[in-house]
């Protein structure tokens, strides 16, 4: 730790440490136990995976695209889909469609749970973060009894889904619903008045809306600052416009606030996973492939963290010519430097952790 101007120090966190999940660098300056400025730094885990798409084919790249992260697993090869679908003209069958977001909202639901649980054991609650681990273990359970995995589904495929969900699975999927909605409202409950968690968490890591604009922030991270933004709703795609949903939004732009909405955004996935297994309509799994043509195409779905983006281009071959994707971690990420502005120095992994960061979608 080197001084720097007076009494302010500059104090390097990372690649590696013991404070982040994952290996990000801040070069932060600090002020006693106050942060003054930070400098973010990325790049450290970069794999090449836009290269390597375009040395495999577009059935090979589902495979590729569900690696790109693990939490929002599912969302990646969906978009993927759907922006080769897009661009091929092809029409998934209701039945398919309804499937998709049924896979979507059990990870949705199974990746809140795991960010609010990693909130405790930041703020040292282990017995809040064994709970929540414990109750999250309910839709672990669910994806490994329905499509075989407990992390990478498998669901998608270019013009559909891979496997049907027949009416045993959804009476077994309708029970864990029961089981997990007899403790979320225990767990909202804590979130929200504990006195040991509110006082980590309420005007931590505090983001205006207006911030929150400038930024072009997305997901869990916005709606926690007051912006209503969601894909689902602006820019709906698959059977979303069927279903009921509320766009679950806080105004706090805190910690605390950011966590409140990915915990009442559980109870709207399984509201939704509900009307799934209400609504399901008969038919096929997948649509008749025609040969892609060449041209680009493009898709944006609502991952768990927001925003997900996905381009692609091809020839007249199976390979395309480029993928790219954007990632909601990448639009959050900078919005650090806000959030962490005259925090103290304990708190700057909680306040990294409050945006979900996702390093493997982030340096692909």
């Amino acid at each position: 730790m080197s001084e720097a101007l007076g009494k302010e120090f500059t104090l390097p966190l990372g690649p590696m440490h013991v404070a982040l999940e994952e290996p990000m660098y801040f070069k932060v300056t600090v002020e006693g136990e106050r942060v003054r400025h930070v400098e973010i730094t990325s790049g450290h885990v970069h794999r090449g995976m836009e290269a390597l798409a375009t040395k495999r084919n577009l059935f090979q790249n589902i495979v590729l695209t569900e690696r790109v992260c693990s939490l929002c697993s599912n969302s990646h090869p969906l978009t993927y889909c759907m922006a080769i679908e897009n661009l091929a003209g092809i029409e998934v069958p209701r039945r398919a469609q309804y499937l998709r977001v049924l896979a979507d909202e059990i990870k949705r639901v199974a990746s809140h749970l795991f960010n609010v649980a990693i909130l405790a054991h930041i703020i040292g609650y282990k017995s809040l973060f064994m709970h929540v681990m414990e109750v999250r273990e309910i839709m672990q359970d669910v994806k490994e009894t329905v499509y075989g995995n407990r992390m990478d589904l498998a669901a998608n495929t270019l013009g559909g889904v891979k496997n049907d969900v027949d009416a045993q699975l959804f009476g077994y999927i309708t029970r864990s619903l029961q089981r997990l909605e007899g403790h979320m409202q225990e767990i909202i409950d804590i979130y929200a008045s504990n006195p040991m968690l509110c006082s980590r968490t309420v005007g931590v890591g505090v983001l205006p809306k207006d911030e929150a604009i400038r930024y072009g922030l997305v997901g869990p991270v916005a709606r926690g600052s007051g912006l209503a933004v969601d894909v689902r709703r602006d820019a709906p795609y698959g059977i979303y416009p069927e279903l009921s949903f509320n766009v679950i939004t806080e105004t706090g732009g805190d910690v605390h606030s950011r966590a409140m909405v990915r915990l009442r955004e559980v109870n709207e996935s399984i509201s939704l996973i509900r009307q799934i297994a209400a609504n399901l309509p008969e038919g096929k799994l997948t649509a008749p492939l025609p040969v892609i043509p060449a041209g680009q195409g493009c898709a944006r779905t609502e991952a768990p963290r927001g925003e997900l983006f996905y381009f692609i281009r091809t020839d007249e071959s199976d390979i395309p010519t480029r993928l790219k994707w954007r990632v909601p971690s990448y639009m959050n990420w900078d919005a650090l430097e806000v959030m962490m502005k005259d925090c103290a120095v304990a708190d700057v992994s909680l306040i990294v952790n409050s945006i979900d960061p996702c390093v493997s979608c982030t340096e692909r």
